[in-house]
């Protein structure tokens, strides 16, 4: 089959060994990894993909550039990061696979990443940023070469936004997602796998274990021993079948929405490498992604939400646009092809949700915020290991979903990376005040941060970006699960 083949295919009378809810990155390569074992899978998802992260992710092959110092401060963010890096071993033999199995000749976009570290943010993140990725790689002895910032190939951004500072990563590159999207569902077919077209609306329980899914509009239901929960942020939801005593012990997902802008320039002319900047204020950093054919990827932001997204905010589309000057001057006259949309899984704790979900025949398989594609063959074998019984990795038991709250910071500390935070957001849209307006909006920030933190009631701490996102509804899900685990 080829990129049209997300249809309908009718059950085996018998069911199936497993059913994957959702066909986004991470749920088309698991199951394509139970097919190729021999399993009886339908991978189930509507074929557009509406509010999926896949579909608008630059899906860099992020391990390094992604690297932050509250990353390196914590058991968990370092656990993450040997996550990343197993991940990236796997890239190359996983693109060659589903080049084989499938009808595409390119997997990979990019040669490479070069992160720059320019004029525009602040010290508190972008200059710790890049010394925590110099850090990271340096620990993992991973090879770079520093770069004269002014003569990295392509980069020529207006003087204002001149990059200070310039290093090579050759061991990071690029998905081509659409490429990604179509080879995925092929190879999966291939291997014996069904793809239904189709919503999930509940859960099918029988007594006190998990034994299907049916499917909106039609009533239809689909029978399994196994249905693993892959469908990014809206995998929650679906929970509402089950034990209250038992959901409300799993951290809800909410929704980091992300912006992004495919890009015709004027010249035609694309890097050959990944350009980006550090991570920065409550969000990816700044970042080119060639896509061929005079065409750049460029993204992305992030904003935390109670519910996905599907369309882009005015606001979301003028910081992109402002971000050109930071890449290249003349990208004003380039054309935006698509904007695209998608929708980031964001537990309440920040960490992913990988394991049984507390139910016979339940697992989870989500949570990975900005790390999931990249992650996806990692994380495709781990989980089928696991759920066929095999050898796994035990250090990621942590991330069990039914858990109490990974904590990586104190109120005081969480606080302070809000503020950060959220005055580097002023910079990065460009801000022009009086001198004296900053460390009076800072205070009343300040202020309201920290009556938030107050009225939790518990010693638990929610990730800064919450804090600074927070509404009713998300401080409501906060409040369940933190009793939850009272």
């Amino acid at each position: 089959m080829s990129e049209n083949s997300d249809v309908t295919t009718d059950a085996p009378p018998s069911g199936f060994d497993a059913i994957v809810v959702g066909n986004g990155g991470l749920g088309l390569s698991l199951g394509l990894v139970l097919a190729r074992r021999g399993q009886r899978v339908a991978v189930v998802g509507e074929a557009g993909r509406p509010l999926a992260a896949s579909t608008a992710a630059g899906a860099m092959n992020g391990c390094f550039g992604e690297v932050t110092p509250t990353l390196m401060a914590s058991e968990y963010g370092r656990l993450k990061l040997a996550m990343d890096v197993r991940a990236t071993g796997m890239w190359d033999a996983w693109a060659e696979g589903l080049m084989e199995e499938s009808d595409e000749t390119r997997i990979r976009s990019a040669n490479g990443t070069i992160v720059i570290l320019n004029t525009i943010g602040v010290p508190g993140i972008d200059s710790a940023g890049y010394a925590a990725i110099r850090q990271a790689m340096e620990e993992y002895k991973e090879p770079y070469e520093d770069l004269e910032a002014d003569q990295v190939q392509w980069l020529a951004p207006e003087p204002k936004s001149r990059p200070l500072k310039a290093m090579f990563i050759p061991g990071e590159h690029a998905v081509d997602t659409p490429a990604l999207l179509r080879a995925l569902p092929t190879a999966f077919t291939r291997a014996g796998g069904t793809l239904v077209d189709a919503h999930i609306e509940k859960l099918v329980l029988s007594g006190d274990r998990v034994t299907g899914v049916a499917l909106r509009g039609s009533g239809r239901v689909l029978a399994a021993d196994t249905v693993v929960l892959a469908a990014g942020a809206s995998s929650h939801d679906l929970l509402s079948a089950i034990d209250p005593g038992i959901r409300d012990r799993i951290p809800a997902l909410v929704s980091g929405g992300g912006v992004s802008l495919l890009v015709r320039t004027e010249n035609g002319l694309t890097p050959d490498s990944v350009i980006r900047t550090p991570n920065r204020a409550f969000a990816c950093g700044l970042h080119v992604v060639p896509r061929g054919d005079g065409v750049i990827y460029l993204g992305a932001t992030n904003e935390i939400l109670p519910h996905p997204i599907s369309t882009a905010a005015i606001g979301e589309v003028n910081l992109l646009l402002s971000g050109i000057r930071q890449m290249r001057a003349d990208l004003v006259n380039g054309h935006i092809l698509k904007i695209n949309v998608g929708n980031r899984p964001v537990p309440l704790d920040g960490y992913p949700l990988l394991g049984r979900a507390g139910v016979e025949g339940l697992w989870m398989m989500t949570g990975t915020y900005r790390d999931g594609l990249h992650q996806s063959p990692m994380l495709a074998h781990e989980m089928a290991a696991r759920i066929l019984g095999e050898a796994h990795d035990p250090a990621l038991d942590v991330f069990t979903p039914v858990r109490p709250p990974l904590q990586t910071m104190t109120r005081e500390e969480a606080l302070e990376t809000a503020l950060t935070h959220t005055m580097a957001v002023g910079v990065e849209h460009d801000w022009h005040l009086p001198e004296d307006f900053p460390p009076l909006i800072e205070e009343q920030f300040r202020r309201s941060f920290k009556q938030m933190l107050d009225e939790m009631e518990h010693d638990f701490v929610p990730p800064p970006e919450l804090l600074f996102f927070v509404d009713d509804d998300i401080h409501t899900a906060l409040r369940r699960y933190y009793d939850a685990h009272s």
